[in-house]
């Protein structure tokens, strides 16, 4: 809807996460850094940690574009609330290979060859898991026994967790020692200050065919900052209402007052409604006196049943008369003439 009202190419604040529209902060392009290392290692485990909506998908996916496709064969995972030997099936599913009515071994066999296959002709194979604090330390595990597969000088997986903080919890457990020693590289990806949000709020409107319209005030920023805390995903959920708003309202300028309205609604979206009172009146806990605020309320509401009684007190009267004697005859009086 205001794609269009605004002259935008495509929306520049959608949630699914979507390479093109990658912006290298600076905890972004120093976790695409450790990334890009450890691809270069070719070997080991790379742990990229973040808050929910860190952007931490989307890294993974811009780096995917940047890959020569010749050379390495990406698979991903995000469903991790499995078992380990789900995990296993997830696994050869990511890669193409038949999963169903597989025991473990046969699995694990046929992952290996398929594993060797890539590496005869000349391709590396990466597995990307999501979500990685969902995963058990059994599963894990599991995860880390595909490390063992290699040839006499190179191992032929090669695998990226990304998580939740919690993660580094599960990395730091005791029973994670033999994971930890193939750990490369770890990054915990953190959120976005303030000129890095706005910029990052440019970015997006500039990728989207932004040429200045709508505009927006330097307390708009530090609003949606303020709010977002400098997370992607809370500011794309803010600024995708904003525009919205905008458009709805005919308006090519945003002030902090314009954001706050928005966020309003947003946290009134999600407030508990109170069942047992459609009105609801507020009493001051000290004195128990009504607030002039809903007091006047239920005399703007007094007065519209007053109004009510009265239209209803008329109409009876004229049914009276209309279905009295005097009134039928008079009616049928009308109807000889």
């Amino acid at each position: 809807m205001y794609a269009s009202y605004y002259g935008f190419r495509v929306k520049p604040f959608q949630l699914r996460p979507d390479p093109s529209f990658f912006f290298g902060s600076k905890g972004h392009k120093r976790a695409m850094a450790y990334l890009e290392y450890g691809l270069s290692q070719g070997e080991g485990f790379i742990v990229i940690t973040g808050e929910v909506g860190a952007g931490k998908t989307t890294l993974v996916r811009n780096l995917f574009r940047t890959l020569e496709s010749e050379n390495i064969l990406a698979a991903q995972i995000v469903n991790t609330h499995l078992d380990s030997d789900d995990t296993l099936r997830m696994v050869a599913a990511a890669f193409g290979l038949p999963y169903e009515n597989s025991g473990k071994a046969s699995l694990l066999i046929g992952l290996e060859e398929f594993f060797r296959q890539c590496d005869r002709q000349g391709k590396r194979a990466l597995l990307v898991v999501d979500e990685a604090q969902n995963l058990s330390p059994r599963t894990v595990e599991e995860l880390r026994m595909l490390s063992n597969f290699q040839t006499d000088d190179k191992p032929l997986l090669q695998t990226f967790l990304l998580g939740q903080p919690e993660f580094r919890k599960t990395l730091l457990s005791g029973n994670m020692q033999q994971l930890r020693q193939r750990v490369t590289a770890t990054y915990h990806l953190g959120p976005m200050d303030l000129s890095e949000t706005r910029a990052y709020i440019e970015h997006r409107l500039s990728t989207a065919g932004w040429c200045g319209d709508p505009s927006f005030d330097e307390d708009a920023f530090a609003a949606i900052h303020d709010y977002a805390g400098g997370i992607p995903r809370k500011i794309n959920t803010l600024c995708d209402r904003l525009l919205l708003m905008g458009c709805l309202e005919k308006l090519h300028q945003f002030g902090s007052s314009e954001v706050d309205e928005v966020i309003r609604d947003i946290q009134q979206e999600f407030d508990m409604p109170d069942a047992t009172d459609d009105v609801q009146v507020e009493f001051d806990a000290a004195s128990g006196l009504k607030s002039a605020e809903a007091l006047a309320s239920l005399e703007k509401m007094d007065d519209r049943v007053a109004k009510l009684e009265e239209s209803v007190v008329s109409l009876l009267e004229l049914l009276k008369q209309i279905l009295s004697p005097s009134g039928v005859n008079k009616n049928l009086g009308k109807d000889k003439v």
